[in-house]
């Protein structure tokens, strides 16, 4: 059985949406954390210009590879090994970046590792996209997101939802400006930022 995510399926057709548009003149995709591989075959099938690379830690490829060799696209690569804290990256060069439901997910150390890196394989000009809950001012959006912070740290103390003032300030260190807030269903945001 492949894995599957429900909110992966849910939240594809909103995050195309921006995607169409803020990835327009990209040409090359480096998807951090590509998680079940929903996400890379769905963008790649409608978005059929970019080039898209999967990557995540080697325990995931399996669950990933079942859903890129099922559908089988021409722009949509296998993924290769990547943990953001390790340098250098395996890849060498792309112009955009995608990211979903990672900040919450890994220590926060490695929030921090993911922007210094990136910095050295994202062209000036390209584009960041990083999805998923974000606080404002220390404070949570919705219930549903306090209610979803108690229940990350009771699986594992290293996540939590992040704030987004520590978010653009670790991508403004890596050379990125934030250029867009975008707000998405299920109280979560899609930011886009900028190589300077």
């Amino acid at each position: 059985m492949k894995p599957f995510s429900q909110a992966s399926e849910n939240n594809r057709p909103f995050i195309e949406d921006i995607l169409r548009r803020v990835f327009s003149k990209t040409t090359r995709i480096l998807e951090i954390g590509s998680g079940t591989g929903q996400h890379a075959v769905h963008f790649s099938s409608a978005l059929p210009h970019l080039v898209w690379q999967t990557s995540d830690l080697a325990e995931n490829h399996e669950g990933i590879n079942q859903w890129v060799q099922e559908c089988g696209g021409d722009n949509l690569y296998a993924p290769v090994t990547l943990d953001v804290t390790q340098s250098p990256w395996p890849v060498s060069s792309v112009d955009g970046i995608y990211t979903a439901n990672t900040a919450h997910i890994m220590p926060w150390q490695a929030v921090v590792a993911l922007f210094s890196n990136l910095k050295t394989v994202l062209e000036a000009g390209g584009v960041m996209v990083m999805y998923g809950p974000f606080n404002y001012g220390g404070e949570f959006t919705s219930d549903s997101n306090r209610n979803f912070e108690q229940w990350l740290k009771a699986r594992a103390a290293h996540q939590g939802i992040r704030d987004i003032e520590n978010i653009i300030a670790e991508a403004e260190k890596a050379g990125l400006s934030l250029i867009e807030d975008n707000e998405m269903p299920a109280n979560n945001r899609l930011l886009v930022f900028k190589k300077l």
